[in-house]
């Protein structure tokens, strides 16, 4: 179900979501650096758009499709770390918390972002090894 876009933002960053992540989703306005793109593709993940999700993938690595799983509640997002690489080059570290039929789930993920004609995509990612962390 849509966020109402005065309700507070699912990345936790924003105050609400037109004000934060609601600006990048379904708009021609592209995300300032690779963390605010992350967490609008986190928050496209909550909204079920699945347009964002796709537009926002580098084209070497995106899907033909994207099938998100139902019944998914996304429970929050904890940004763990932003390094920029280069100018053109970042990686976002982040914890999303979800639940499945009752089970909770944690998403551990360290992305890859690369900047192409001024805006930021999304490329691929790593799962650390939790026991380094």
């Amino acid at each position: 179900m849509p966020t109402p876009t005065s309700a507070p933002c699912p990345c936790g960053r924003g105050p609400a979501f037109n004000a934060c992540c609601g600006r990048y989703l379904g708009t021609a306005t592209a995300a300032p650096d690779a963390e605010s793109l992350m967490r609008s593709r986190y928050s496209a993940f909550v909204r079920g758009d699945v347009a964002h999700l796709l537009a926002t993938w580098h084209a070497s690595t995106r899907p033909a499709t994207l099938d998100l799983e139902p019944g998914v509640k996304w429970l929050g997002l904890q940004v763990r770390a932003h390094r920029a690489i280069d100018a053109e080059h970042a990686e976002v570290e982040f914890v999303a918390r979800s639940r499945v039929a009752g089970r909770g789930q944690r998403l551990h993920e360290r992305s890859r972002f690369v900047r192409e004609g001024g805006q930021w995509f999304y490329v691929d990612g790593d799962f650390p090894n939790k026991d380094k962390w």
